[in-house]
């Protein structure tokens, strides 16, 4: 079921030890429509990851409330209830890899499942659709995790994640430390999830030619505070205001730039995509 985010004057500081950072999030409201894929983009240190471990308690508000469906999370959030939010949010860090720990593929992807009290028989079936989900096969199940490459690693953690069944997908870098050809897959495949199950998903990304060919919205942040969230062609379409971000463009929009100015010619649209320029060249005739 797609679920709608919603945060409401939500302020939050990080502690780890005795090291204490305040208003990593600063009175931030925001919707977050059902089955939508957010982009959110920002400086290191803008709240980026901080807006994503609020919504299942990893980081609890000091004040407001984050409410996904009908559940909340808030700053008296019990156990029980937080444990019944995170069922319904499947959270991905950056290398996610680097949490696989059992002696089998198919062990892995069970845990998940099996510690929200699922049965074994019922917890390996969804190990067996989980591993397709994530574009491998049922040959990788009894093999250890330990054993393969890196992006078979990160889908296998990803696996884990889907095999919960979430109504909400957060992401944290997917695509960090893959190969060009290793992301790409990796971000096709949660764009077809986002797009054939109505999976709600936000992810975190600092590659603006992500945002543009997989984002449905982007939100900007800067210390701790939503400063934009609208759609990803009328995020692209203010340079001043990007720049002003300390933020790129993707490359189709820089080439579109270029050659509108050596041509003296306005392309009919602003193109996100090597696709979407070359079509407009043509219309244009330019191509």
């Amino acid at each position: 079921m797609a679920m709608e985010i919603r945060y409401s004057n939500v302020s939050a500081d990080y502690q780890l030890g005795p090291i204490r950072t305040k208003n990593v999030l600063d009175d931030v409201n925001l919707f977050v429509k059902p089955s939508s894929f957010t982009a959110i983009v920002g400086q290191t240190g803008a709240g980026k990851s901080s807006l994503l471990k609020v919504m299942n308690g990893l980081i609890r508000p000091k004040q407001g409330e984050v409410k996904i469906g009908k559940y909340s999370v808030s700053s008296n959030n019990d156990p029980t209830s937080l444990k019944e939010v995170r069922k319904r949010i499947g959270m991905v860090f950056q290398f996610p890899e680097s949490q696989l720990f059992a002696e089998t593929v198919e062990k892995d992807i069970c845990f998940g499942p099996l510690n929200f009290g699922v049965g074994l028989s019922e917890a390996k079936e969804m190990a067996k659709t989980a591993i397709y989900q994530v574009g491998l096969d049922a040959s990788f199940l009894p093999k250890s995790p330990f054993s393969l490459s890196g992006g078979q690693k990160r889908r296998v953690a990803i696996a884990g994640i889907l095999a919960m069944k979430p109504d909400i997908l957060i992401l944290d870098e997917p695509g960090a430390g893959l190969d060009p050809i290793g992301k790409q897959e990796i971000l096709s495949l949660i764009a077809s999830w986002n797009k054939n199950n109505k999976l709600t998903t936000m992810m975190v990304t600092h590659e603006m030619d992500d945002v543009a060919k997989f984002a449905d919205d982007v939100i900007v942040m800067e210390k701790g505070k939503i400063v934009f969230h609208d759609d990803v062609r009328t995020f692209f379409a203010d340079l001043n205001q990007i720049q002003s971000w300390n933020l790129d463009i993707p490359e189709a929009r820089r080439f579109q730039l270029l050659i509108e100015e050596k041509t003296g010619v306005s392309l009919p649209k602003i193109c996100l995509t090597v696709e979407e320029l070359a079509d407009c060249l043509i219309e244009v005739g330019l191509a």
